[in-house]
């Protein structure tokens, strides 16, 4: 069994309260979790209002099936915000 992670920075200059962040991070994070098999939470900058940062993980039979699937989880993320990705970070545990 193989475990990769991604940890994904976002950039949000139109976020001006932790409440538009929230809307942000919330939509984002359901519509993930309900189209990729991953695991997905805001990884931290909790208390930043325009830095945005996940985290997803997911565990696989290979490291090609997991590695996929968290390319295609970022690639979703990246069309589906208006944010910037500004870093993502995979590491294979």
């Amino acid at each position: 069994m193989v475990v990769k992670t991604a940890e994904i920075r976002l950039y949000a200059p139109w976020v001006h309260s932790l409440k538009e962040k929230r809307m942000e991070v919330k939509s984002l994070l359901a519509k993930v979790k309900n189209r990729f098999n991953v695991s997905a939470i805001e990884a931290g900058e909790q208390d930043t209002h325009q830095t945005i940062v996940l985290g997803l993980a997911c565990a696989a039979n290979t490291l090609l099936l997991a590695e996929s699937e968290l390319q295609a989880a970022v690639a979703f993320i990246e069309q589906n915000t208006e944010a910037q990705v500004t870093d993502v970070l995979f590491e294979t545990r």
